[in-house]
């Protein structure tokens, strides 16, 4: 009976095969390449956030308290009229880029440039996972307090102006951006709606719902602002839906693992 010898490949076998395939090698760093970018970005958004907050206790007590004052149309008012046009902006912007460089032809992707898109997806998901954050565990819980200590007296508070005006649709941008980089890069998403995602995405956003229900509440039915607030369980129940986070990180090592498993193949030949 014939027996085969497994043979061990030393490192200098291994160079030498690499050097012979040279033109199939690629920069050990190529999953690293959009760090940087993912680095600047969630940086930018955490100084926005940190600017912001300095920016209310800073004029909050003193500018909005009264919707009538002329202090407030000069420190709120004008602050919801730039952070709304900005974001208008980053939209026509976001939607503009998804649509240029949509992938055409999913067939051509090579096994390294699927891998990194998906964790580019993944840098996605945490930019809006970290702007969901800072709109739900932040300024909407500080939001309670405030209304425990000052009535309302129009839709536009100082703290409405950034949580309901600014935090809540820039995450709902960030959620559609990562759906939309998801359906427009890679394959395994665009072929088929992936629930988890879209789950992730579409709960959070159903809170704007919530908050116009919320709004209509406290202003002709439930006057105290407590957190146990009827009007109050549908902000919990979208939230919840962001645990979709997990299905698709699940889906993206189960096509990684795959991705890896070939390109380790094609490097033994």
């Amino acid at each position: 009976m014939a027996t085969e010898i497994s043979k061990v490949i030393t490192p200098s076998e291994i160079h030498k095969k690499l050097e012979l395939h040279s033109d199939r090698k690629y920069d050990l760093k190529w999953y690293l390449k959009d760090i940087p970018k993912y680095l600047a970005t969630i940086s930018a958004i955490l100084v926005m956030y940190i600017g912001l907050s300095i920016y209310q206790f800073t004029f909050g007590e003193a500018a909005g308290l009264d919707s009538t004052d002329p202090l407030f149309d000069k420190y709120w008012m004008n602050l919801f009229y730039i952070e709304v046009g900005l974001q208008l902006v980053l939209i026509v912007a976001l939607g503009n880029y998804f649509w240029k460089h949509r992938e055409r032809d999913f067939a051509s992707l090579t096994p390294q440039e699927e891998i990194r898109r998906y964790l580019n997806l993944t840098m996605w998901i945490s930019i809006y996972t970290f702007a969901v954050y800072w709109a739900g565990s932040y300024f909407a819980e500080q939001d309670n307090a405030w209304h425990q200590a000052a009535i309302r007296d129009n839709v536009f508070t100082a703290n409405h102006v950034i949580e309901f005006y600014l935090c809540f649709p820039f995450y709902t941008i960030m959620g559609v951006s990562a759906w939309l980089y998801a359906r427009t890069q890679l394959p395994l998403f665009a072929e088929k709606i992936s629930v988890p995602l879209t789950l992730a995405v579409a709960g959070p956003f159903l809170i704007f719902m919530a908050v116009g229900f919320n709004e209509w509440g406290h202003t002709f039915w439930f006057r105290e602002e407590l957190f146990i607030a009827p009007m109050h369980y549908s902000f919990v129940i979208g939230v919840w839906f962001a645990l979709g986070v997990g299905g698709i990180l699940l889906q993206q090592v189960m096509r990684m693992s795959d991705l890896i498993m070939q390109i380790n193949q094609e490097s033994a030949q």
